[in-house]
């Protein structure tokens, strides 16, 4: 007699890798490519890569489901398997596939493997040492690997791996946290949802390249000066939108994003228009440059050291600046985040209503939080042109803010520290993942949907209190 079971299983798989291979056969089944002038385009097929995954994925959601099941033993052994065939030398249609393959029986292993596990932890943790542990571990562990990151961070540009196109990665994912910390200010802390925020990264771009080039100002001359004009566009996007929440919020915000974008196309006297703004000068060490020969009265910065010149001096000072910016912005957030502004942030994030009944003026709250997040916005916006040396409207469009918005929710709202691990993952691998072609961003969008299934509140997903009036107490509520 057949396991009704076992044929809703099977069905539930087939339906899987159907949807699978109907997904993926514009992806991965085949590409266009140019072969020629003459000839145009031709297709280039890749049905056994798609054949492979295909299996893989029906072998990978028939072992979730015998694993829910409670059968974790057949999924556990189906998992090796798959480990087993991926790892071996056996030929596979291309080297995605072996990891694809190998990494399918890993995460099936610990699906079926999680329930023992889970039982341990809450075994372990209903006992003395383990309350303990699990105190001290909520206390330190994120603060702890914060000051990890730091230091690898620090010292990542002595190691032997850093070359020029680690820094250059390693400068965008510093951008791109410095961005992240700035909105996690407005949609993390203060709870509005703001879709437009590479507009005030735009406006800090073209502060610095327009002083820069038409009135000789330098880099740290202009820095403050842009992030104060971002944060008057903080605050002129603050007004209209007082008394908005949620998704109409987010369709004003948008709107004026584009406003800006759709501004500086258009504005071609000021702005050159699609053309862009080109020979921006770079930022200086203590007035030397960056560069082979310096100008008429100015000094290199390898004649300053006495050292031969290499165009990675240059990264790497890159790389410690913005490393330096996202520190002022993150120690910046920490501080606010202890004041009373900081406090009504949070308060207007959970509950408008009650803020104006305790007596926090929620107009003067949200101007706050827009200028705030604004003003690091433009300090990002100014070191990207001075990084670039190029800038166009083409850099600022509404793509920029849905990564930057994808990686504080990824991240987690408020959380700090989730930001910098969204930004590696959303911005680094990718790019370390580069020379594996279209198959990055299949594995990309595979890791943002387990991400979001397993860890719907992202990475770092809490919303602790920056500030408790008592402490709780070791044995119990305080």
């Amino acid at each position: 007699m057949r396991d009704p079971r076992l044929i809703h299983m099977l069905k539930d798989a087939g339906l899987t890798a159907f949807v699978a291979a109907a997904l993926g056969i514009f992806i991965v089944g085949f590409r266009t490519v140019d072969v020629g002038s003459r000839t145009g385009l031709s297709f280039d097929y890749h049905f056994a890569d798609l054949a492979v995954a295909v299996v893989v994925i029906f072998l990978g959601r028939l072992g979730l489901s015998i694993a829910a099941s409670g059968l974790r033993w057949p999924a556990i052994a189906l998992g090796i398997v798959m480990i087993a065939a991926g790892a071996s030398p056996m030929t596979l249609p291309s080297g995605f596939l072996h990891w694809f393959v190998a990494l399918g029986g890993v995460l099936l292993v610990i699906r079926a493997a999680w329930p023992w596990a889970d039982q341990a932890i809450h075994a372990t943790a209903r006992t003395p040492t383990g309350r303990v542990v699990d105190r001290i571990g909520t206390q330190w562990v994120g603060r702890g690997l914060g000051w990890v990151l730091l230091g690898l961070a620090i010292v990542m540009p002595f190691t032997p791996f850093a070359d020029q196109k680690t820094m250059d990665l390693g400068v965008l994912i510093l951008t791109y946290v410095m961005l992240g910390w700035g909105l996690n200010i407005v949609v993390g802390l203060a709870g509005l949802l703001d879709l437009g925020y590479v507009a005030f990264y735009a406006v800090g771009a073209y502060a610095y390249a327009l002083l820069s080039t038409q009135h000789g100002l330098g880099f740290w001359a202009v820095l403050p000066l842009a992030g104060m004009l971002a944060a008057t566009f903080g605050v002129l996007l603050g007004f209209p939108v007082l008394r908005l929440r949620g998704d109409y919020l987010a369709i004003v915000t948008l709107g004026f994003g584009e406003i800006i974008r759709l501004v500086i196309l258009n504005w071609v006297d000021l702005t050159s228009g699609p053309a862009g703004i080109g020979g921006i000068p770079g930022p200086t060490l203590f007035g030397a440059v960056f560069a082979e020969t310096a100008p008429a009265g100015r000094q290199t910065v390898s004649e300053v050291l006495g050292i031969p010149f290499h165009g990675i001096h240059r990264l790497i000072f890159l790389y410690y600046l913005i490393l330096l910016l996202a520190l002022v912005t993150n120690l910046f957030t920490q501080r606010m985040r202890r004041l009373p502004v900081g406090r009504a942030w949070e308060a207007l994030r959970e509950d408008e209503t009650a803020c104006k009944a305790l007596g926090i003026n929620p107009t003067n709250t949200k101007l706050t939080a827009f200028a705030v997040g604004a003003m690091f916005a433009g300090f990002a916006g100014s070191f990207f042109a001075a990084k670039q040396r190029f800038i166009s409207p083409e850099s600022f469009t509404f793509i920029e803010s849905a990564i930057i918005l994808a990686i504080v929710v990824l991240g987690g709202m408020g959380s700090q520290i989730g930001v910098v691990l969204a930004a590696i993952l959303l911005i680094g691998l990718p790019e370390w993942f580069r020379e594996l072609g279209n198959y990055r961003m299949l594995a990309f969008g595979l890791a943002m949907v387990l991400i979001m299934v397993y860890r719907p509140r992202g990475l770092i997903g809490h919303r602790e209190p920056s500030i408790r009036l008592h402490p709780v107490a070791s044995g119990g509520s305080g």
